[in-house]
């Protein structure tokens, strides 16, 4: 006897007078064939077709177990999986054009705790080595190794019915759902754990206008109709995982939490208020969650979720994560290789490159650099280019159904990111936000967390990053009409004006000012104008005008001068850069000590113009800065790199000119070393060719002997002109030698303090090949005991110049005796 419609009416109860009370109730959407009890024994069949919540039939292993229908219906949904995640579709694809998920996913960091404030401002702040190493002390015993862990039980043996997976807009979190799915259907992920598994975007979920069932829901998103999928989550709805992706990008009426609960897998209902019923846990509570969010709707969604859930969030790549996307991405080691080291060396773009969009953004503008055989140094576009790009991309697909025009959006960060930066904040509490910000939960530029405060919960904000709270600070500045404009970026680089070191430190906002200008730029501005927003000619004019002023000055020096080139290379308008140099024909960098990024700026800007009087390098330059810089060497007359080599260019022909390179060994202030000067003298083009990595070893390794081994190396060397304290017997030994080994060689001159009689012997019996000139000079000493600097003055000393050719041996007096009341 079929009674549903009474049970559905009357929840009328069953009960057996012979033995125990028993009871069934039937709820909506279920069905009971009452049996007959009698002695405690059931006569008749029993026929029970459940959707009570909370309820778990304990069925016989043989029910257990898939039905062929059932099966055959799930390896349809996985072979329509596999058909359609197997592709990424990126945002620059044009029609028909999709790559390999293989091919791009890299897998992030994913944390499986939430961060306390001075961990998270540890992050916002770091930024190239420093940041790595944050990542990678956070991912040692927290971290989310294997996607297959997530649901995996916690050391208290609990296991979550829902998982909470936070990140940030661009981090990743729909690309990681795209690979679930992908693994879990070719049989990777979940093979045990889950027989089904379903993908709701909620972007999705929003165009649905008309009442349906969650069947009908799943049906909209899959190739399942609407009765399959009803018969498979019937079946084993404790073996389902449905992923709910973009959580925040949901919908909900303010009503959500007030609705009548929906418990029918079959009932309509809007399709939000089904899909927070589900989350709710009210339909299918066996089944099990995994809710993807911005922090901007994380506290939303922890209100709503079923438990126990857990919290999860993707970080971003690892050093190791950007170094596998990047090798993914360009396949070819060769090309891998080149595009990695070039960013790797930009602390900005690696700490930029965490965020998987950005990663994307570089990788794809360096690949359309190497299609178009361009350098890709020299075409990768400026750290403004790509924060405006990354800027652009969220603006045009991660912020449907802004409250607000994107001017405003980006008006009103820009307040707020100024504000931080004039108070040394990078977390802003929740009241000067929502006081700023119309909408921060709608914005995809800021993230949202809550931290704990004793007994209660506090709400803060940040951006992503320093640097894009920099970027929004300039961004606001170059946006304003023309005299506010100019007063606030007056402002931002004179602020430090009266300082005693105004002239050797950047400005104390540098980064504003180096985007301010990178924002000037052509290409930038006409990605801005797509967005509506405008830069007015005047901040243009104005800020061109300061920078010549200050170049034409001639008066910074370090850091600041370091500066000035970035503010340049922001630019990148290469007339105008022209113009700056010919100003500015003094770079004096000495005390700064110089990254890779600010070798960029140098080579960029040393690339704008034809040549420039004098480059003055700090001591210590690491040699892969020295081969960075090397190669745009010929466009200044003048290279100083203190305490271990200077390079000239004395010629104004650069195809016929010869370069020198001073050494100053860094030993030389030590009053026990002998070597304390050494010039070679090789043509241009050889110079480029040199070992400097090996070279520069050498030079800070302290040891003579091992340099004048490099030394001997050199096939082309033309001249030396070394200085050492004594012509000792070894140096006049070691000056033979050189002859000797060094063919091309034609001018070899030592200059010595003194000259001693064991050296001066070694050279009466020797003599150089034809054509060769070799010269000695110094102090002789008649009573053969002066061998100090200080000592040269003294009436026993006699200045002398010594000859050596094919000849042999000539010594000349260069001056008489000093006469002095010094005692010898």
């Amino acid at each position: 006897m079929d009674t549903s419609d009474q049970f559905r009416s009357n929840e009328d109860i069953v009960r057996s007078h012979a033995g125990p009370n028993v009871s069934a109730t039937a709820q909506s959407g279920s069905h009971i064939s009452a049996p007959v009890l009698t002695n405690n024994t059931i006569t008749g069949n029993v026929h029970i077709i459940h959707n009570a919540p909370g309820f778990t039939w304990n069925r016989p292993p043989s029910e257990k177990t898939q039905t062929s229908g059932s099966r055959s219906v799930i390896l349809k949904h996985k072979t329509q999986i596999c058909s359609e995640y197997r592709y990424v579709t990126e945002y620059n694809s044009l029609p028909g054009e999709h790559v390999l998920l293989s091919e791009r996913y890299t897998q992030p960091l994913i944390l499986k705790r939430h961060r306390d404030q001075k961990e998270r401002e540890e992050e916002i702040c770091s930024s190239g080595e420093s940041f790595q190493q944050l990542l990678g002390s956070r991912s040692i015993d927290d971290s989310v190794r294997d996607l297959n862990t997530l649901f995996d039980t916690d050391e208290h043996g609990i296991s979550p019915s829902a998982v909470i997976l936070q990140g940030n807009s661009g981090n990743g979190k729909s690309f990681t759902v795209q690979k679930i799915m992908m693994d879990w259907a070719s049989g990777d992920l979940y093979k045990e754990r889950f027989d089904v598994v379903f993908h709701l975007k909620c972007k999705e979920i929003n165009r649905i206008l008309a009442e349906k069932s969650l069947a009908e829901i799943l049906s909209c998103s899959c190739s399942l109709t609407s009765d399959q999928i009803s018969q498979v989550l019937q079946h084993s709805p404790e073996k389902v995982l449905f992923i709910i992706d973009g959580f925040d990008e949901l919908r909900l009426t303010p009503d959500v939490y007030d609705i009548s609960p929906h418990t029918d897998l079959l009932q309509k209902a809007p399709a939000e208020v089904i899909l927070c019923d589900l989350l709710r846990g009210r339909i299918l509570p066996e089944s099990f969650l995994l809710v993807t969010t911005r922090s901007t709707a994380t506290d939303t969604l922890s209100k709503l979720l079923k438990g126990p859930h857990r919290f999860s969030e993707i970080i971003g790549f690892s050093e190791k994560g950007v170094k596998e996307y990047f090798q993914k991405f360009f396949q070819i080691e060769e090309v891998f290789r080149k595009a990695y080291t070039f960013v790797e060396t930009n602390e900005t773009l690696i700490t930029a490159c965490s965020i998987p969009v950005i990663c994307w953004i570089i990788c794809t503008t360096i690949k359309e650099r190497f299609k178009i055989g361009a350098d890709v140094t020299s075409g990768l576009g400026t750290i403004t280019s790509i924060y405006v790009d990354f800027v652009s991309t969220l603006l045009d697909h991660h912020c449907q159904g802004l409250s607000q025009s994107v001017p405003t959006l980006l008006r009103s960060l820009g307040q707020l990111a100024e504000r931080g930066m004039l108070e040394q904040q990078v977390l802003f509490d929740g009241k000067s936000v929502y006081e700023t910000v119309s909408d921060p939960a709608g914005s995809p530029f800021l993230c949202k967390f809550l931290f704990k405060r004793r007994i209660y919960q506090e709400t803060m904000f940040s951006f992503m990053h320093l640097s894009f709270q920099e970027f929004f600070t300039a961004l606001y500045y170059v946006l304003l009409d023309e005299e506010e404009s100019q007063r606030k970026l007056t402002q931002l680089y004179s602020s430090d004006k009266n300082s005693s070191d105004y002239h050797t430190r950047p400005p104390r906002f540098a980064a504003v000012a180096q985007f301010a200008f990178g924002l000037l730029n052509k290409d930038v501005r006409c990605t801005l104008e797509t967005h509506g927003l405008f830069v007015h000619p005047q901040t243009q004019a104005h800020l061109k005008e300061w920078i010549l002023e200050e170049l034409q000055s001639n008066n910074m020096y370090s850091n600041r001068a370091v500066f000035f080139l970035h503010c340049l290379y922001e630019l990148h308008e290469e007339d105008f850069v022209k113009e700056a140099m010919e100003a500015w024909n003094r770079i004096n960098t000495y005390g700064a000590v110089l990254r890779g990024t600010d070798c960029w700026a140098l080579q960029y800007c040393a690339q704008c113009v034809q040549c420039i009087e004098e480059l003055y390098l700090n001591s210590g330059l690491p040699s892969e800065m020295v081969l960075m810089i090397l190669p745009f060497f010929h466009k200044f007359k003048r290279v100083s790199y203190d305490l271990c080599f200077l390079l000239r260019n004395s010629l104004q022909s650069i195809s016929e000119e010869r370069n020198s390179i001073q050494i100053c060994p860094p030993w030389y202030r030590n009053p026990g070393a002998s070597l304390r000067l050494l010039i070679l003298t090789f043509p241009n083009e050889d110079l480029k060719n040199l070992d400097w990595i090996r070279f520069s070893q050498k030079i800070h390794q302290g040891d003579s002997d091992a340099l004048m081994s490099v030394v001997y190396s050199f096939s082309k060397l033309k001249r030396i002109e070394i200085e050492v304290d004594c012509l000792s017997e070894m140096w006049s030994v070691w000056t033979l030698q050189i002859i000797q080994k060094c063919s091309s060689l034609t001018e070899l001159v030592v200059n010595a303090y003194f000259l001693l009689e064991e050296g001066i012997e070694i050279l009466k019996r020797s003599r150089t090949r034809p054509a060769y000139i070799t010269t000695f000079q110094g102090f002789m000493c008649k009573k053969r005991k002066c061998t100090r600097y200080e000592d040269y003055h003294l009436r026993c000393n006699q200045k002398v110049k010594i000859h050596l050719n094919s000849q042999g041996f000539s010594m000349e007096t260069m001056c008489p005796c000093f006469v002095t009341d010094g005692t010898a």
